[in-house]
């Protein structure tokens, strides 16, 4: 009985959740103003090392007991409501995992506000110093 439980739940989030295609989610960042086109690669490598393209994605735990969430792995210790001290997106960490991301864009713009890519270990650890644009010259 857990099993199907389990089974069902995982069909369940993964029904509200979507992949996008490498171009398709270029274009739908820059059209929701969260880049540039000169500046889509660096996004789309972060997002291709964090969550694969996939909006229902949950890494975690981390170390400190917290997990990531959505395309860009927001963390809920600091910016999602999922029982953590903080929310400074003012966003369920649920709503980053399904397949609207106008809240996840919202609060992804909010991070580099302050942080600038180093907020994201797959950006630094994967797409530093990389040449990021060519992962997008065939989208435009």
């Amino acid at each position: 009985m857990f099993l199907a439980v389990v089974l069902l739940m995982g069909v369940v989030c993964t029904a509200h959740a979507k992949t996008y295609e490498k171009c398709e989610l270029a274009r739908e960042l820059v059209s929701r103003g969260l880049t540039t086109r000169s500046q889509a690669g660096e996004w789309i490598c972060l997002v291709q090392h964090e969550s694969s393209f996939r909006t229902g994605a949950l890494g975690g735990p981390n170390g400190d007991g917290s997990y990531d969430h959505g395309l860009f792995q927001i963390n809920d210790y600091y910016w999602c409501d999922d029982g953590g001290p903080h929310n400074d997106c003012g966003v369920s960490c649920s709503a980053l995992r399904d397949n609207n991301i106008a809240d996840d864009v919202r609060c992804a713009k909010l991070i580099y506000q302050r942080h600038g890519f180093n907020a994201w270990y797959g950006w630094i650890n994967h797409c530093q110093g990389h040449n990021n644009a060519n992962l997008v010259t065939s989208c435009w």
